[in-house]
C-alpha cells in the first residue's frame, strides 16, 4: 500500500517569494469566481475555462494546475456547505498567502529550488536537519508554502504486517485508553491538553475591545498558541501508540465516531462552558496523527461502530449501570469495571471477533465482524492491569 506523510518547518520569506505568494492566492480566487460564475463542477471543465485566463500572471505555468486544483476543492467544500446551510452560506475567498507546488520544485542537498517567474528565475529555501531525515533520499510529491512555514509531502510503498493480534483506543476527553490482545491495558493522559483549551478560552473571552481586526489578531494568536501545544500532546501520545503496535505487531482498531458535535449543540439544555469543553474535544486529530503514523509503518487501522461499546458490558455484552468514579457495574457478572477499560475492550472485542472472558480464553462466546473470517483468540484481561502512560 502507499504510504503519505508531510514534514514541516518554518522559514523566513523573501520578498519575492511573499510576490508569489501572492499572486498565488488572487489566481486562486480568480478560479472560484469564473466557478461559482459559470457553475462549473469538476476540476476538468474548470482547467478548460481558467488556465488560457491565468496566463495573466507572471508566474511558472506550473502553477496553473494547482491553483485551479485548489479553487476545484473550495468550490466543492462551498457546494457542500450549501445544500446544508442554503443562502446563509458564505461565498468562499481566499485570503491566506500560500501556495502548492506539485511539478516545478526540486529538492538538491540542503536546498529547495523554486521557479518564481516565467524567465526561468528561481529562489531557494534551506532545509533543516530535521526535514532532511525526514526526506532521507525519498523523492517529495508536493510543497507547500505559506508566509512562515514550508510542508513537503512524501509517500513510498510499503507491505502492510501480517497482525498477530490488535490494539482497541477508547478516546475520551481527558484520557486515552488501550487494550491489547496480551491483555495490557494503558491510559494516557489528556488533562494538560485539556487545561491549556480552557485557559485560551478563558483568556479570549476576556478581550472586550470592539474592534473586529485586533480581535482576529488576538484570536488568531492564541488560538496558534493551542493548535502548537495540544498538538505536541497528541504527537507524544499518538507515536507512543503506534510505536507500541509497531513492536508486537497488532493491528489498531478505533471507535467511528461521527456526528458527535450534534449532542453539545446550542439549545441542548447544557451550559456554555460544558459545550466549550466538548466542542474542543480533539477526537478526529488524534485518530488522523494514529492513522497516517500507523500506514507509514505498514500497521492496519480498522474502524468499529461506537454503538454500545461504552455501555455493554466486555464480558458478558449485557448493559452495564454506573456506578460512581467513572466505573460500571454489570448485574450479570456481578463486577465493577472502569468505564474507559471497559469501552477499550469493547472495542478490541468488536475488532478482533471475541469477547473478554473472566477466566481466560474463550472458546464459544464469539461476536461476529463483518469482513474478519478468522478469529484470533484475546488472552486473560484483568482490570487491575492499568497503568499510567
Amino acid at each position: 500500500m502507499q504510504a503519505v506523510k508531510a514534514v514541516r518547518q518554518n522559514y523566513r520569506p523573501t520578498e519575492e517569494i511573499l510576490s508569489l505568494l501572492e499572486d498565488f492566492r488572487c489566481m486562486v480566487n480568480d478560479c472560484v469566481r469564473i466557478g461559482l460564475r459559470e457553475n462549473l463542477t469538476s476540476m476538468k471543465s474548470l482547467s478548460i475555462r481558467a488556465y488560457h485566463q491565468l496566463s495573466a500572471y507572471d508566474v511558472p505555468t506550473c502553477y496553473r494546475l494547482t491553483a485551479i486544483s485548489r479553487a476545484a476543492g473550495i468550490l466543492r467544500n462551498y457546494r457542500r456547505e450549501l445544500k446544508k446551510m442554503g443562502q446563509s452560506a458564505r461565498v468562499p475567498y481566499v485570503t491566506r498567502l500560500s501556495l502548492t507546488d506539485c511539478y516545478g520544485f526540486r529538492v538538491t542537498h540542503r536546498l529547495v529550488r523554486l521557479p518564481i517567474r516565467r524567465r526561468g528565475e528561481y529562489t531557494f529555501i534551506v532545509l533543516n536537519d530535521h526535514t532532511l531525515r525526514t526526506i532521507g533520499g525519498r523523492t517529495p510529491r508536493s510543497l507547500t508554502l505559506t508566509a512562515d512555514s514550508l510542508s513537503i509531502s512524501l509517500s513510498k510503498e510499503i507491505a502492510e504486517i501480517e497482525p498477530v493480534g490488535a490494539i482497541g483506543i477508547d478516546r475520551n476527553l481527558d484520557y486515552v485508553t488501550t487494550a491489547d490482545s496480551d491483555g495490557s491495558i494503558l491510559r494516557h493522559d489528556l488533562v494538560r491538553a485539556t487545561k491549556i483549551k480552557a485557559r485560551c478560552r478563558e483568556t479570549k473571552s476576556r478581550f472586550r475591545r470592539n474592534d473586529a481586526r485586533i480581535r482576529g489578531r488576538v484570536y488568531g494568536k492564541y488560538g496558534r498558541i493551542q493548535r502548537n501545544r495540544v498538538g505536541s500532546i497528541l504527537h507524544n501520545v499518538s507515536a507512543s501508540i503506534v510505536r507500541r503496535a509497531k513492536e508486537k505487531r497488532f493491528r489498531i482498531v478505533m471507535e467511528e465516531i461521527r456526528g458527535i458535535r450534534k449532542l453539545y449543540r446550542k439549545g441542548n439544555g447544557q451550559s456554555n462552558d460544558y459545550r466549550a469543553r466538548l466542542n474542543s474535544w480533539s477526537f478526529y486529530e488524534l485518530q488522523r496523527q494514529i492513522e497516517y503514523k500507523a500506514r507509514w509503518e505498514g500497521i492496519p487501522v480498522a474502524y468499529v461502530a461506537a454503538r454500545g461499546t461504552s455501555v455493554n458490558c466486555s464480558i458478558c455484552g449485557s448493559r452495564t449501570y454506573p456506578n460512581g468514579l467513572r466505573t460500571l457495574h454489570c448485574l450479570k457478572c456481578d463486577i465493577s469495571i472502569d468505564r474507559d477499560v471497559n469501552a477499550a475492550r469493547n472495542i478490541l472485542a468488536k475488532g478482533r471477533g471475541v469477547r473478554f472472558t473472566p477466566d481466560g480464553p474463550p472458546e464459544a462466546r464469539k461476536e461476529a465482524v463483518k469482513g474478519n473470517e478468522t478469529m484470533t483468540p484475546i488472552l486473560r484481561a484483568d482490570g487491575g492491569k492499568v497503568t499510567q502512560g
